[in-house]
């Protein structure tokens, strides 16, 4: 519960600086009204045709008389309209942060230049950081397709599948929105998507906390635009808490913490094996035998 309230309090951070950096909040706006077009004419078509679609994938009910056909129809159109404002959430935001990279990546650097200590970015062109943020986002939406078509066909289950089925999908969809929102704080950190995941499900409750009321305030017209800088913002805060967390302060030596310089493997260069201008630690020198009266080696074998 505690870590619940602690991913809502995030969300209401990041809206709180954003609104006092305002030019960094309609900077924001730009990519996120781009994406907004072209989710509403999808939507549209999709509630134009959800009727056809329907029929189609359910001729078995063609004979069936009323009231067992258009109930069967009927909420199939009503899953499938649901299951498609469920993709538009979590896929706007992926449409959004790859439309809006470098607006995002810049808002997300002066947030932690705000906070202190910001990690250094890993130097990589434009095309490849849009390129790794479109892979990282597709391993993420499949994964997240995975539980929505579970989660689709549950739909069907009597009672429960209008009662506990969607309230398990927002948080679902919570979690993925949370980890598709920490991708630009976590790739300037140079995590990989698999650590990000694992970061994430360790703390399930901190992420669900965090995005599933971003899912159901995205389901208000326009709210997206609006709240989507707020988001960015909260999502970076959260994962500077996050990586502080899983990397306590190590005694001089050890490691350095994701993205830091001194970091091992792909966070960062290994650290130095030696101390500047100086060799490895030369080994003590073997002592060297006695040749006094007390010495065994001066004394002769017993029998002698």
């Amino acid at each position: 519960m505690r870590d619940l309230v602690a991913g809502m309090r995030y969300l209401g951070k990041g809206q709180r600086w954003v609104a006092q950096h305002g030019r960094w909040w309609g900077f924001g706006l730009i990519p996120a009204l781009i994406a907004l077009v072209l989710y509403v004419a999808v939507l549209t078509v999709l509630a134009l045709w959800s009727g056809d679609i329907a029929a189609w994938a359910t001729p078995f009910a063609d004979g069936w008389d009323e009231p067992w056909q258009g109930l069967l129809r009927g909420v199939f159109v009503a899953l499938l309209f649901a299951g498609g404002l469920m993709l538009s959430v979590l896929t706007f935001t992926a449409v959004t942060l790859l439309i809006g990279d470098p607006f995002y990546e810049s808002l997300s650097e002066k947030v932690e230049e705000s906070e202190g200590n910001c990690p250094p970015s890993p130097g990589r062109p434009l095309w490849q950081e849009v390129w790794i943020a479109l892979r990282d986002s597709v391993h993420v939406l499949l994964r997240a397709a995975g539980f929505g078509i579970l989660l689709f066909v549950l739909g069907f289950v009597p009672f429960i599948g209008q009662t506990v089925i969607p309230a398990i999908g927002f948080c679902v969809s919570g979690f993925f929105l949370a980890v598709e929102l920490t991708s630009v704080a976590l790739q300037r950190r140079d995590i990989p998507v698999r650590e990000r995941l694992r970061l994430l499900r360790g703390r399930k409750a901190l992420a669900v906390g965090f995005g599933t009321p971003i899912v159901l305030l995205f389901l208000i017209p326009f709210i997206a635009v609006v709240l989507m800088p707020g988001a960015v913002a909260g999502a970076t805060l959260l994962v500077r808490d996050l990586v502080d967390e899983q990397e306590p302060s190590a005694p001089e030596g050890a490691a350095a913490p994701y993205g830091q310089p001194g970091a091992p493997g792909a966070y960062g260069p290994p650290p130095a094996p030696f101390p500047p201008n100086q060799g490895p630690p030369q080994a003590p020198p073997s002592p060297r035998p006695q040749s006094g009266p007390g010495s065994s080696a001066a004394r002769p074998p017993a029998g002698w």
